[in-house]
């Protein structure tokens, strides 16, 4: 063994001693000395993602330990070696494999131990890759192109304040969590941080959909590289996570709130986006839950007119940097935006149409060619969607006591018979479960939900005057 080699195991002990077995054996346990020469010490790993995160995170402190070893040592260089340049690895040892194994138990809370999760990334991982990769970006989407109403104001000032945040600022919002139907904005908001805050160069920020997140931690159990896996998510500035109504699975979901949990005490920024808010995700743990509602929650609402003719006139013109001679007549934009009230993806379709239409075909947009082009995109108009909250808030003030009178367990007939048209109503007009209408309800058992819809079924027949009470109240809620 030449003097380098023996420096070089010394670096390694050095090093294991200032990271831990389990850092050691998740990014350092495969990377070989190269050459020592003229104060360069080169080194190589078997991956791109490797050296990338090596030199990101742990450069200076690699570059110590070889100058603690070698005062001479003014450089490190990391390179990629090829499979022809090693084509053996050697095993480790026993005791090190046994480490690494319990430094997985350990951090993996609640992830099974016994799947050698200490093994670092390797490039015949592509799952795991392309989700530390982020999801696909759409150069569109920034907060230049966003067009703001009274119905994103909040959500899109939160979103500003988030990307604009400095390293070691104190994050004020965490997580940020909005929620939205589809087609309102969320989507591009959550890509305007990521573009913005990367930008800036200051954090690193990660997109990611729940559907890549789990597409990830799947790929990392199946390949025995979830230790890795975690420890680049926890890494992260900001973790942005889209869609997150379709995490499933119980541990993804626990892997999720291990992550979350972790980066928010670290102070790290987490950012949310579903189609309904924290307390309707009924497939996530109480526990994920709580986490969420604890941070900022912003509700996007439904694209107002003003608003829908604002954002066909922004699209007109990101469509004429393309197409120069594309142009829309306002009353056209008036006409699409009164009547293509759906969500904004609709409204793009609709101004997509018109320009194929006028490109094509060498026509003018008029009124009439709107009229016929985007007449199936009309829809009726769809009623509003009802919250529990809200039926608590009306029935309380209809019947003249509190909200936390429902929620209560008192069984005064003041409180028992508005509690029970309140739990009819959640049945009648919301898509909740008996179970989550009575956890809802002050964690009320589903069969106590159960009598009292059959309760007020049952009188609403022969009491006319509790039928148009009813009746009142759906009004009310349905405005």
């Amino acid at each position: 063994m030449s003097n380098d080699d023996e420096s070089w195991l010394r670096v390694k002990a050095r090093l294991r001693a200032e990271v831990g077995d389990d850092v050691f054996s998740s990014w350092f346990a495969r990377m070989d000395l190269e050459q020592l020469a003229d104060g360069v010490v080169r080194l190589s790993v078997p991956t791109r993602f490797l050296k990338s995160w090596i030199q990101s995170h742990y450069a200076e402190r690699v570059l110590a330990c070889w100058q603690a070893e070698q005062e001479q040592v003014g450089r490190i260089e990391l390179i990629v070696r090829s499979a022809v340049l090693k084509t053996t690895v050697q095993p480790k040892p026993k005791a090190e494999l046994m480490a690494a194994s319990d430094g997985a138990r350990g951090f993996g809370n609640g992830i099974n131990g016994g799947n050698g999760v200490g093994r670092p990334m390797s490039a015949g991982d592509p799952g795991v890759h392309e989700a530390l990769g982020g999801s696909p970006l759409d150069a569109r989407l920034t907060f230049d192109s966003f067009v703001v109403g009274r119905s994103n104001t909040l959500a899109q000032a939160a979103a500003r304040q988030v990307a604009a945040a400095r390293r070691g600022d104190p994050v004020m919002f965490n997580p940020l969590y909005i929620h939205a139907g589809v087609g309102l904005g969320k989507t591009h908001l959550l890509q305007a941080i990521t573009w913005a805050g990367n930008a800036a160069n200051e954090r690193k920020v990660l997109y990611l959909t729940a559907e890549k997140f789990m597409y990830g931690f799947v790929s990392a159990l199946r390949t025995q590289t979830a230790l890795a896996f975690k420890e680049a998510l926890r890494g992260i500035g900001v973790l942005v996570i889209d869609d997150l109504q379709f995490l499933q699975g119980k541990s993804t979901q626990a892997e999720f709130c291990h992550t979350l949990n972790a980066l928010i005490d670290a102070g790290r920024q987490v950012v949310i986006a579903s189609d309904r808010p924290p307390s309707e995700l009924e497939s996530l743990d109480d526990r994920v839950r709580s986490r969420l509602a604890g941070g900022l929650v912003v509700e996007m609402g439904t694209l107002g007119e003003e608003l829908r003719f604002e954002i066909l006139k922004a699209r007109v013109v990101s469509a004429r940097s393309h197409h120069p001679s594309f142009d829309v007549p306002l009353p056209v934009l008036a006409y699409i935006a009164k009547t293509v009230t759906h969500n904004g993806r609709d409204l793009e379709g609709a101004l997509n149409r018109l320009l194929a239409h006028n490109k094509l075909t060498g026509q003018s947009v008029t009124l009439e060619m709107a009229e016929r082009e985007v007449r199936d995109l009309i829809r009726p108009q769809e009623p509003k969607r009802v919250k529990i909250e809200d039926i608590q808030r009306i029935v309380a003030r209809q019947y003249n006591v509190s909200r936390s009178d429902l929620l209560s367990s008192r069984r005064t007939a003041n409180v028992v018979r508005p509690r029970q048209v309140a739990m009819y109503l959640a049945k009648t007009l919301t898509l909740r479960s008996l179970p989550e209408i009575g956890r809802r309800f002050g964690g009320r058992d589903h069969t106590t939900v159960l009598h009292a819809v059959r309760k007020i079924e049952g009188l609403v027949g022969n009491d006319m005057a509790l039928a148009e009470e009813i009746e009142i109240l759906k009004r009310q809620l349905q405005e």
